[in-house]
């Protein structure tokens, strides 16, 4: 009998608690608005909060959303959840402690 490699074996992501579970500390809704400009809102408004704070923004689906979170990511943001919803995505994200 062989084995299966790890990286092949179908794993089960636990799905999200609901936004109800967050208390966000601020909003922005970024419908309608392009590429690369919906990150820089993020992050501009993202440095206006504590640490430790979190933020909902509202994302068109495409590239919106899967750009931004990444490029959040890469610069030290946790996104805390991603859902999407009729003709958008609520991503919402918290500031590092640092």
């Amino acid at each position: 009998m062989s084995e299966i490699p790890a990286d092949s074996i179908p794993i089960s992501i636990p799905a999200r608690a609901p936004s109800a579970a967050f208390t966000v500390d601020a909003h922005l809704d970024l419908r309608g608005t392009p590429c690369p400009i919906n990150f820089v809102r993020t992050k501009l408004r993202l440095e206006q909060m504590a640490a430790g704070s979190l933020l909902e923004v509202w994302l068109d689906q495409g590239e919106p959303v899967e750009q931004v979170p990444d490029s959040l990511t890469m610069g030290g943001y946790k996104i805390e959840q991603l859902t999407h919803r009729d003709g958008f995505a609520a991503m919402i994200v918290r500031k590092p402690e640092q």
